[in-house]
């Protein structure tokens, strides 16, 4: 338990501040501690959401930080911490409403506090070209890991055998990405298809850029066999993971609205469950569980795959947070299945072959 514990608890220390700035707040903004408990409930079950739909998340982040070095593991959980918590859940929005209102951020923070509605409807209203972005984003990365013609081990074997056949094509993925995305696009008004087209490029040339720059850095790390280098290819990684949690959580911080329309209140209950995903990505790579349940992986970036299409078919039909967290939990929970009855029929075959 202790072995275990050691991985959660800067999160829990986090969690404790993060009540204790909400418990602050609340005192300071309301009247009642009726109304104290009711902010203090919702930071919890927004944390408590987010860990649930990001599983997948600290999953596909584990198979890149496994191969980072230790110190720029460390300081994806200590200094990523900053980005996700005042980059995607502060920032983020803000930015979104500087931009769709034309005001400046210093009214845009005044318009969070001050008129709460305003500010929830206008970073909905953002919602198409977010759900572009981000779900060309994780479409891509979802993509990536099974058009690939090296890969060897199959879970789901009778599509993702068929579909390292014809990785060999260049860009295949990419241009399967394109057509959804015009495919959808042909569903929305001009307005919105203009912005849609145009989010889900950003969203595609954003993955080919970071990709880019990871490989163009393990370049320079086999070509230099420097020390020096170990820390650049963990730079290149580091963004990697940084887009990709933002991906993630762009519909997050959407669908917390449901909850509530305070920025505070959503910034602090999705920042502690953020925190816990980045706690249980080193639990996963420093404990090897990706190695001892071998499908693990593949139920993970299927689960993205199922939630960047839902993100990009969000731009057309509505589909509850809900169900986005039940296709994650199922497909991962199928794979750690498949995984542990195929480590059972491994055992059992050598103690076959030792009889």
């Amino acid at each position: 338990m202790a072995t275990l514990l050691r991985y959660y608890t800067f999160s829990f220390v986090f969690t404790a501040a993060c009540l204790g700035l909400g418990l602050w707040y609340a005192i300071a903004s309301t009247d009642t501690w009726g109304a104290v408990l009711q902010i203090m409930w919702i930071i919890l079950i927004l944390s408590i959401l987010e860990v649930s739909l990001s599983f997948d998340n600290a999953v596909v982040n584990a198979t890149v930080l496994r191969e980072m070095d230790p110190v720029w593991q460390q300081r994806f959980l200590v200094w990523g911490i900053a980005i996700a918590v005042f980059g995607t859940r502060i920032v983020f929005p803000l930015a979104i409403v500087a931009i769709a209102a034309n005001i400046g951020p210093i009214e845009a923070v005044n318009l969070s506090l001050n008129d709460p509605e305003r500010y929830e409807e206008i970073v909905s209203g953002a919602h198409i070209g977010i759900a572009g972005f981000g779900g060309a984003f994780l479409a891509m990365v979802g993509l990536k890991f099974f058009f690939d013609s090296d890969k060897d081990v199959h879970w789901i074997r009778v599509l993702e055998h068929r579909l390292t056949k014809v990785a060999a094509l260049p860009a295949i993925e990419i241009g399967l990405l394109l057509v959804v995305i015009w495919g959808i696009s042909t569903q929305l008004s001009d307005t919105d298809a203009l912005t849609f087209i145009t989010a889900g490029l950003l969203g595609l040339v954003t993955y080919i850029a970071v990709d880019a720059l990871g490989e163009w850095l393990n370049m320079r790390e086999e070509a230099k066999k420097a020390s020096g280098a170990v820390v650049r290819s963990g730079l290149g990684g580091f963004l990697y993971l940084e887009v990709l949690d933002a991906s993630f959580s762009f519909d997050g911080v959407i669908g917390a609205f449901a909850l509530s329309n305070n920025m505070i209140v959503i910034a602090l209950g999705l920042s502690i469950g953020a925190m816990f995903v980045r706690s249980m990505t080193i639990h996963l790579v420093r404990k090897g569980t990706l190695a001892e349940y071998r499908y693990l992986e593949h139920g993970a970036f299927w689960a993205i795959i199922a939630l960047g299409t839902i993100m990009l078919t969000s731009a057309v039909f509505h589909i509850p947070e809900a169900i986005t967290g039940l296709i994650g939990v199922v497909l991962i929970g199928l794979s750690l299945w498949w995984s542990i009855r195929h480590n059972r029929t491994e055992k059992a075959a050598e103690a076959t072959a030792t009889d």
